[in-house]
C-alpha cells in the first residue's frame, strides 16, 4: 500500500504474557482503547482496528507489516501479569529507519480493568503524539527545500518555533505563511501563525508599535477556531491566542473546551486550559492545578514542558501559595530562562515573601529579556484575573519595577 499523505501508524495486537489465554480479552480491550484514542489525532492516519488485528498471533516482521499496510509508523507491546498486577509496554517504531522513538510500561492493578484500559490508552496517546511530531519534523527538515508542501513547510515552522526566540518565531510566521498560500484552510498552520503574534507580544522588544502584528494575530486566532473546529490544536491554539490578546475569555475558553472535547488526551489543551483557569479566572486554583498536572502525565517530556512548569507557577502564585510558585518558576526557567512572564511571577512571589533582594534580581532580569521597558503601568493584559493582577502588580512594586 502506498504511504498516505500525512504521518501514518498501525497499532499491532499486544501479546499476551499473561501465560492465560483467557486473558486476551483484556489484552485485545486495551489494543482497541489505544487505537480508538490514537484515532481521534485528525493530523494522523490510522490503521483500523480489524485490519490491525489480522496479525494477531503471528509473528510478523514490522518493516513488512509497514509495506503491507502502507504506514510509517508501528506500535506494538506487551501485557504481563503477576497475581493481582498488570505490567503493559508499548513501544513505537518508525518503520523506515526500524529505530524506536518511543518506548514506555505502565503497571496497574486488575481491579477495574477497564478502567486501566482507559488510563494506558491516554497515557500511550499523550506520550507518543510529541514524539510522533518530533519524528515527522526530523523528516521534513531532511527534505529537500525544493520539495515543501503545506504540511512539510508546517512542521519546519514547528522546529523554528520550538526554538522559542524572537528571531525563530518570526522565521515561523514566513514558513507558516507560504503554506498557507497553498493551503488557506490548513487550520494547524493557522492556529500556530496565531500563537506566534501572542509569543512576539508577551515576549515583545518594545512596548508599543505591534498594533499591526496584534490585530493579525487576532484575526488568526478566530480563523484557527472557526476553520478549526474539528482539529483540537488549532482549537485550543486559536483560544488561547483570543483569550490572551483580545481578553475574550468566553470565547478562547469554550475553544479549548473544544479541544479536549476532541482529543481528552491533548496534553497542550489540558496545559492552556490550566493557564485559563489559574490566572485568568480568579478561584479556580484547583481546577487549574489539576489540568496542569494531568497535562505532565499525558507528556511529562514534552519539548514544550517549560509552558506546563510556567503554568503551575502562576497558578500557586494566584493561589498565595508563593514558595510553590517560587518552585515551579525555578524549573520552568531552568528548562527555558526566556520566559519573561514567568520570570515576572517569581519576582512578585519573592518580593510577598519579603526575599526582595531576590526580587530585584528577578526584575532586572525580566527587564533584560524585555529590553523595550515594561512598567507597573503597562504591565499585565486585558484578560488577567483583576484580583490576580493586582497582586502581582503589588509583588512587583516591592520588588523594584519602575512606576512609568
Amino acid at each position: 500500500m502506498p504511504l498516505p499523505d500525512k504521518p501514518s501508524l498501525a497499532v499491532l495486537p499486544f501479546q499476551n504474557m499473561t501465560g492465560d489465554a483467557g486473558q486476551d480479552y483484556f489484552v485485545d480491550g486495551v489494543v482497541e482503547e489505544i487505537t480508538t484514542a490514537i484515532s481521534r489525532l485528525p493530523w494522523l492516519f490510522v490503521i483500523a482496528r480489524n485490519s490491525s488485528f489480522s496479525y494477531k498471533s503471528r509473528a510478523v516482521d514490522v518493516k513488512q507489516v509497514a509495506r503491507e499496510l502502507g504506514v510509517r509508523y508501528v506500535l506494538e507491546g506487551s501485557v504481563r501479569k503477576a497475581g493481582s498486577r498488570v505490567r503493559i509496554t508499548g513501544q513505537l517504531i518508525d518503520t523506515a529507519s526500524g529505530t524506536h522513538i518511543w518506548a514506555d510500561r505502565f503497571d496497574g492493578a486488575l481491579d477495574d480493568i477497564f478502567e486501566l484500559q482507559d488510563q494506558v490508552a491516554g497515557s500511550v496517546v499523550g506520550a507518543i503524539e510529541p514524539k510522533l511530531w518530533s519524528a515527522e519534523i526530523e523528516r521534513a527538515i531532511r527534505k529537500p527545500t525544493d520539495s515543501l508542501d503545506a504540511y512539510d513547510l508546517h512542521l519546519r515552522a514547528l522546529a523554528e518555533f520550538r526554538k522559542w526566540t524572537r528571531e525563530s518565531w518570526l522565521e515561523a510566521i514566513g514558513l507558516l505563511r507560504r503554506a498557507l498560500a497553498i493551503d488557506p484552510s490548513y487550520a494547524r498552520a493557522v492556529g500556530l501563525f496565531a500563537w506566534c503574534r501572542l509569543l512576539q507580544l508577551t515576549n515583545r522588544v518594545t512596548s508599543t508599535g505591534l498594533t499591526e502584528e496584534i490585530a493579525e494575530g487576532v484575526r488568526f486566532a478566530r480563523r484557527a477556531i472557526e476553520v478549526g473546529s474539528e482539529d483540537p490544536d488549532a482549537s485550543w491554539m486559536g483560544g488561547w491566542t483570543i483569550l490572551a490578546l483580545n481578553g475574550d475569555r468566553a470565547a478562547g475558553l469554550s475553544a479549548i473546551e473544544q479541544a479536549l472535547a476532541l482529543n481528552p488526551n491533548c496534553a497542550l489543551a489540558w496545559c492552556f486550559f490550566g493557564w485559563t483557569q489559574g490566572f485568568h479566572f480568579h478561584n479556580r486554583s484547583a481546577l487549574a492545578i489539576e489540568a496542569l498536572e494531568r497535562a505532565i502525565r499525558l507528556s511529562p517530556r514534552d519539548p514544550l514542558r517549560w509552558v506546563f512548569f510556567g503554568g503551575l507557577a502562576h497558578t500557586y502564585f494566584a493561589a498565595g501559595r508563593y514558595e510553590e510558585a517560587i518552585e515551579w518558576a525555578d524549573r520552568a526557567l531552568h528548562a527555558q530562562p526566556r520566559m519573561p512572564a514567568v520570570v515576572a511571577v517569581k519576582a512578585a512571589a519573592c518580593a510577598h515573601l519579603g526575599r526582595i533582594e531576590e526580587a530585584r534580581a528577578c526584575v532586572r532580569h525580566f527587564c533584560e529579556l524585555r529590553p523595550g521597558g515594561t512598567t507597573i503601568r503597562t504591565f499585565g493584559g486585558k484578560s488577567l484575573s483583576p484580583e490576580i493582577l493586582a497582586i502581582q502588580v503589588e509583588g512587583l512594586r516591592k520588588a523594584g519595577l519602575p512606576e512609568e
